[in-house]
């Protein structure tokens, strides 16, 4: 297993003191109802994390999972489904897409979001940002002058919603951290983390994965418009990482076909529900 830093525990990645300190119990009451569980599944696979759940082979994997296609509109989530991004979509190549969704709580100052948002101009490449409409601290425009009019023309799109709307419109974009989706589409990370267990994921995916790269701040703990290009075109010129994530989603499918350990499991468990 690799090693995880204090500073990346979950509850110490969470707001203020009060938050930490909740959610600290919160797990500790998580671990006395871990032991008297029947069954500890988990949204992953042997053969994406073998050391982790050979050091805790009470914890079951089963996955990964993904949203099923067939749900339609019924997922969980309140923001309406923007979908004028598809017919856009349909006129780029394929695996051509930067894809960018923070989430719902990831709130950028204004100086972070320009940045963001100008790297993604520079690159010169076709991009799809899931923008909400809180996502900077600020009640004025956050895009630089003229941006959503340049970028509409054909460079990239921005659309709102939390991300979770577009997951299944998306056939091979690279993504800025979306686990597990992007494992089983065998596309490359920029890891942008904000909080909680994101920290942990950005570890897996850039140090033991090696399907992802991570952004530095500067002095002032800004991520530059510089900085942001530069891992995009590292990351994109670089094959390995490519061929890297596709071995991860051969791992992956393999896992959840039928035969493999994951569906095993699961089918295992469904039964013991009938039962």
């Amino acid at each position: 297993m690799p090693t995880i830093k204090t500073a990346d525990f979950i509850w110490v990645r969470l707001g203020n003191k009060t938050t930490q300190k909740i959610m600290f119990q919160s797990m500790l009451k998580c671990n006395k109802a871990v032991q008297v569980a029947d069954w500890l599944l988990c949204n992953s696979a042997y053969d994406l994390e073998p050391a982790t759940f050979t050091f805790t082979p009470e914890i079951l994997p089963i996955g990964p999972l993904l949203a099923s296609r067939q749900l339609g509109n019924s997922a969980g989530y309140f923001w309406p489904q923007d979908s004028t991004c598809l017919e856009w979509l349909d006129h780029q190549p394929p695996s051509s897409v930067i894809y960018i969704a923070f989430g719902s709580f990831t709130i950028f100052s204004p100086t972070q979001f320009k940045e963001l948002a100008l790297a993604l101009e520079f690159s010169e490449r076709p991009f799809l940002w899931v923008v909400q409409p809180d996502i900077t601290d600020t009640t004025s425009d956050p895009y630089p002058e003229g941006y959503q009019e340049r970028s509409d023309g054909g460079l990239g799109t921005s659309t709102e919603g939390s991300g979770s709307s577009f997951d299944c419109l998306l056939p091979k974009p690279l993504r800025l951290e979306l686990y597990p989706e992007g494992l089983s589409n065998g596309v490359p990370f920029l890891c942008w983390p904000y909080f909680a267990e994101q920290f942990t994921n950005e570890s897996y995916v850039c140090d033991v994965w090696k399907v992802g790269l991570k952004f530095e701040k500067n002095e002032t703990g800004i991520t530059t418009k510089e900085e942001i290009k530069n891992k995009l075109e590292q990351l994109l010129g670089d094959k390995d990482f490519n061929e890297r994530a596709l071995k991860l989603k051969e791992l992956a499918i393999a896992n959840v076909e039928e035969g493999g350990q994951s569906n095993k499991i699961f089918k295992n468990f469904v039964e013991w529900m009938k039962s």
